[in-house]
């Protein structure tokens, strides 16, 4: 089984929509291994953004991340990481499909909601980075033979 790293934001947080998104990970089927309601460091998020240190953005993408708390989860399941990014939608909400968390609720790049892994490897580098091993709990749901052959 995959995990995957999904950070609701900021904006997500403070519009409410933490049961919406946290929905709609469960009823596709994946599992909750992980969960935080935090505020993030300068530090943590100056690491977590660390790839795009030399951008115009980062100091106000820092800014923002920074500015109220997030929920950090960690995600289990077959292909997580790819039905994640679908369930997401595309960076842009004016870009992303209906039914997906941004093309249904968000407006504009810089306040997109949320945040998940891109690929098996940075979702490992994410997980680390938010998550001690000792605050993921592996479990099966009584679901999972219902969802997986």
């Amino acid at each position: 089984m995959e995990r995957s790293f999904i950070m609701i934001k900021p904006d997500g947080v403070q519009r409410g929509l933490v049961g919406e998104i946290v929905k709609r990970f469960e009823t596709k089927g994946f599992t909750l291994v992980g969960l935080k309601f935090m505020a993030v460091s300068q530090e943590l998020a100056e690491q977590h953004y660390d790839v795009h240190r030399e951008r115009p953005f980062f100091k106000g993408l820092i800014e923002f991340i920074t500015s109220s708390p997030v929920v950090a989860m960690v995600w289990e399941g077959d292909g997580v990481v790819g039905a994640s990014r679908a369930i997401i939608g595309a960076t842009n909400p004016l870009s992303a499909s209906p039914g997906t968390i941004r093309g249904d609720y968000g407006v504009t790049v810089g306040r997109n909601l949320i945040h998940g892994s891109d690929a098996l490897e940075t979702a490992q580098r994410e997980i680390a980075l938010w998550f001690k091993d000792e605050e993921l709990v592996s479990w099966q749901p009584s679901a999972q033979p219902w969802l997986y052959e």
